[in-house]
């Protein structure tokens, strides 16, 4: 018996088992449609970005960012509100009873990391703006490398899951330490960052293959997405560093 495309489709759709244990046909419209969201999130991003510095005077970002950084606590309160919304974001996403919840959970994790991105964009297309694209490129490089590994090699790194999470409580710390008392994390630390990210995307990557559910595409995304995101945050502050060195 053949089956048309349509009908593989549909029952992509309706399959919710482990993609691991999913068909071969079921397992590829999935990672399809998890990177096809990914992309989503990264253009949307992009237009958000596009939008604030267009649209919002330099004068107005200027008094934002002076009155935000006015006290060095103005920015952990910053990164604490996206923690926050990033937990709800993640809970929406992961939702298995609304997928308009999951839309909205994917929507609105890419509005605060664009949110959160602005002070970094701002300097950065004011001191250097061609560390912007190359950071860009260099993120994509090296997102494309790592995927194409996972992906051809078929490697499990779930089981990264704990280490990770330790990392990640630890970075916490040393960013809320770094405010609490005053000193600068520099390019040793986003170098580690880098290094940490690329481990996230090994992880996240892994998990597309062997541990989500195949109805998870929007969580799936949203979590390559989060990491591809802290990989160029922290390429770029690499890029500044270097560039106020010359």
């Amino acid at each position: 018996m053949s089956y048309s495309r349509s009908d593989v489709a549909s029952y992509a759709l309706d399959y919710n088992g482990v993609v691991a244990d999913a068909p071969t046909d079921v397992r590829a419209a999935f990672i399809r449609r998890t990177y096809l969201h990914l992309g989503g999130a990264v253009l949307l991003f992009i237009l958000i970005e596009a939008a604030i510095f267009t649209l919002v005077p330099t004068a107005t970002l200027d008094g934002a960012l002076g009155t935000l950084f006015a006290s060095r606590f103005g920015w952990l309160l910053v990164v604490g509100g996206f923690v926050a919304v990033g937990w709800v974001a993640r809970s929406w996403a992961e939702s298995d009873t609304s997928p308009a919840m999951q839309y909205v959970g994917l929507g609105l994790y890419t509005v605060a990391e664009a949110i959160v991105f602005v002070p970094l964009l701002y300097i950065a297309s004011r001191v250097a703006p061609s560390t912007i694209p190359a950071a860009g490129l260099v993120t994509g490089i090296v997102f494309g490398g790592l995927t194409a590994y996972v992906l051809i090699s078929k490697a499990d790194f779930s089981g990264w899951g704990h280490y990770l999470w330790i990392a990640g409580i630890a970075t916490i710390g040393i960013v809320i330490a770094a405010v609490v008392f005053n000193f600068a994390l520099g390019v040793w630390f986003a170098g580690a960052m880098v290094v940490l990210a690329s481990m996230y995307i090994l992880y996240d990557t892994s998990n597309v293959l062997h541990r989500y559910r195949t109805t998870q595409h929007v969580a799936a995304a949203l979590a390559l997405f989060s990491s591809v995101a802290t990989l160029f945050y922290y390429v770029l502050r690499i890029f500044l560093a270097f560039s106020r060195r010359d």
